[in-house]
C-alpha cells in the first residue's frame, strides 16, 4: 500500500500553486498543515483526480491516478461538501451507494455499518437538515468510506466543530488510519499533534517538511506561527 506523488505541480498561468512536490505515503495517518494558499487544497484535489496536474505523476500501488481502478480505492471528503437537506441519513447514502453502482443489498449493508461507524445509527431516518454541523460531517465521513477506499483524502473535516465533535471524529480518523492511508488537511495543528502518524507541511507551494514530529523539534505550534506568520486554530 503505497501513494506516490513524483514531482507534482499546478499551474494557472503565472502562478505555481503547487511546485514539485515529491512524498511517498504508506499506511497511516498525514496530516497536512500551512497557511491559506500554500497549495493544501490544489495538492489533494489533483491526488483525487479533480484536478490535472501541469507537471509529475500521481499513481497507488503503480495505478495512475487518471484510471477507473485508482478511482475505486478513493474516498474523498472535500471542505465543501454537499448535502441534501430533506434526504435522511440511510436515504443519503443510498442514493450516492446507487450513483457508484453498488448492488441494493451490498450498499444497504455498508450504509448500515458505516451509520453504526460514525455513531448516527440512532438518527438515520431523521433528515439531514435537523442535524448539528459534526454529524453533517460524520455522515461525510461516511460517504467518503462507502467504497471501502485504501485512500482517503480529507479537506479541513473538522473546521467548526466544538471540542467534543472534535474529540469523537479525531478517534474515528485514528481508527481509519490502520488500515488505510488517511491525509487529513487542516488549521488546527492540535488535530494533527492527537492523530498524525506523520506531518506534511507546505508553503508557497512546495513541501518544506516530512517526517514524525516529537518533542525534540519543539512545539509544532510555534513553528507553524514561525513558518506561516499566521496564528493556528485551536480547540
Amino acid at each position: 500500500m503505497e501513494l506516490v506523488i513524483d514531482r507534482v505541480s499546478k499551474q494557472y498561468q503565472n502562478r505555481i500553486a503547487v511546485d514539485r512536490v515529491s512524498v511517498k505515503l504508506q499506511k497511516g495517518v498525514y496530516g497536512l498543515i500551512g497557511a491559506n494558499g500554500a497549495g493544501k487544497t490544489t495538492l489533494m484535489r489533483m491526488i483525487c483526480g479533480i484536478l490535472k496536474p501541469t507537471g509529475g505523476t500521481i499513481a497507488y500501488d503503480g495505478i495512475d491516478v487518471g484510471e477507473e481502478a485508482y478511482r475505486a480505492i478513493l474516498g474523498y471528503l472535500p471542505q465543501d461538501f454537499g448535502y441534501y437537506p430533506e434526504f435522511g441519513a440511510m436515504d443519503f447514502l443510498l442514493y450516492l451507494a446507487a450513483l457508484k453502482g453498488m448492488p441494493k443489498a451490498q450498499a444497504k449493508r455498508r450504509a448500515k455499518e458505516l451509520l453504526e461507524l460514525v455513531s448516527l445509527q440512532e438518527v438515520s431516518r431523521k433528515k439531514i437538515r435537523t442535524f448539528s454541523g459534526g454529524m453533517k460531517q460524520r455522515l461525510g465521513i461516511a460517504q467518503a468510506l462507502l467504497n471501502d477506499p485504501k485512500l482517503l483524502v480529507l479537506d479541513e473535516p473538522t473546521a467548526g466543530l466544538d471540542p467534543k465533535e472534535r474529540v469523537r471524529f479525531r478517534n474515528l480518523i485514528e481508527k481509519l488510519g490502520r488500515d488505510s492511508i488517511v491525509l487529513l488537511s487542516t488549521h488546527i495543528v492540535s488535530d494533527i499533534e492527537h492523530i498524525a502518524d506523520e506531518v506534511l507541511m507546505m508553503k508557497e507551494g512546495q513541501l518544506i517538511y516530512h517526517g514524525k514530529w516529537d518533542e525534540e523539534k519543539g512545539d509544532l505550534e510555534t513553528f507553524y506561527l514561525e513558518q506561516f506568520g499566521e496564528e493556528c486554530a485551536h480547540e
